[in-house]
């Protein structure tokens, strides 16, 4: 199993688990922290859920799913 989003660039932090490799730029880890990164399966489908301390932006607010 495997995501590509990017390649990991000198200032990212590198996590390995579970067979997987995330990476994430240092500077937002340190914003973000704690991140819950979880895989799930349901009957709509499977696929990663990331949740976050951080505030979502825009015209969206802070308690949807967009």
């Amino acid at each position: 199993m495997g995501l590509v989003l990017d390649e990991p660039k000198e200032n990212d932090e590198v996590i390995k688990k579970n067979g997987s490799t995330f990476v994430i730029s240092k500077d937002l880890l340190e914003r973000v922290q704690p991140v819950l990164l979880d895989f799930v399966e349901s009957d709509m489908g499977s696929g990663y859920t990331i949740s976050s301390s951080l505030v979502k932006g825009g015209d969206c607010g802070g308690s949807c799913s967009c």
